[in-house]
């Protein structure tokens, strides 16, 4: 078996270990309802994306 010639060393480690944080999601305001959402995605509040109607709301009575 390959065995490691040398300890790796704290700061090696944790530079390798730089990208695994977590991201922040890009979430904006929807500019119809004014509720989050991600961006670059139909807003499942009011269902418009790019100001034309994606999916279909049955509206309150």
């Amino acid at each position: 078996m390959a065995v490691p010639k040398r300890r790796t060393s704290s700061t090696k480690r944790d530079k390798r270990r730089s990208h695994h944080g977590l991201k922040v999601s890009n979430i904006v305001d929807c500019p119809r309802c004014h509720s989050k959402k991600l961006a670059h995605h139909v807003c499942e509040g009011c269902g418009y994306y790019n100001n034309q109607e994606i999916i279909a709301q049955e509206k309150e009575k």
